[in-house]
């Protein structure tokens, strides 16, 4: 349910409900004095205080195959850990992650 800034006309006072569009309707209807004042409505997103949006481990784990494939690029030096890895050690390290060994 959203919150509602309203404004009493007699008195003069900006004060704010929170309730369901209907109870608002409502509320206006029985109450002529006051009328709803125009705000600037919220956004929701995922970016807090500057920080950017934090990324679940699929996507880190499909980063990390795409820098294995390519282990000399900025990529590979921040998902990959920037070394030349064998591809023994790429599947041993799926492998051991997939049942949670290391």
């Amino acid at each position: 349910m959203p919150t509602y800034t309203f404004k009493n006309h007699i008195t003069g006072l900006d004060f704010d409900e929170f309730m369901g569009m209907s109870e608002k309707d409502k509320y206006l209807k029985d109450n002529p004095h006051i009328s709803q004042v125009p705000t600037m409505f919220s956004f929701v997103g995922d970016h807090i205080m500057g920080a950017g949006p934090k990324t679940d481990g699929g996507f880190n784990e499909r980063m990390e195959q795409i820098a294995n494939s390519h282990p000399g690029s900025p990529l590979a030096n921040r998902y990959g850990g920037g070394k030349t890895k064998s591809h023994k050690e790429i599947k041993t390290r799926n492998v051991l992650k997939k049942h949670k060994v290391i």
